[in-house]
């Protein structure tokens, strides 16, 4: 499996994941959320959220139209320290997230 591969089967896993846990959300949240400067949109969106609206769609159309991915990336750190322990997928999202910044980081095992 090629990279490209690899990071759209994970981010469907975390789709999966999401939807899992009861938190894949049916609409989007208001336009001005997406307005943000914050990283991970702090100020605007929840954790999950961020996930659904910006991080899948936008890994997604890099993937669709054949763009370069990021050199290098690391979203799990950010949701090891914003989900509490017990909050709900937790450790589903957490491990799904873990084995996506393994892609970019060549630590595949």
């Amino acid at each position: 499996m090629d990279h490209h591969q690899a990071v759209r089967r994970h981010l469907l896993l975390l789709e999966q994941q999401l939807r899992n846990c009861g938190q894949w959300q049916a609409e989007p949240p208001h336009a001005s959320a997406f307005e943000s400067s914050q990283p991970f949109f702090l100020d605007t969106l929840q954790p999950y959220e961020w996930l659904q609206w910006v991080l899948i769609p936008r890994m997604h159309a890099l993937l669709d139209g054949q763009h370069e991915l990021p050199a290098s990336f690391a979203v799990a750190p950010y949701y090891e320290q914003a989900l509490a322990p017990g909050h709900d997928g937790r450790e589903a999202v957490l491990a799904v997230l873990v084995a996506l910044d393994a892609l970019f980081s060549g630590d595949n095992s």
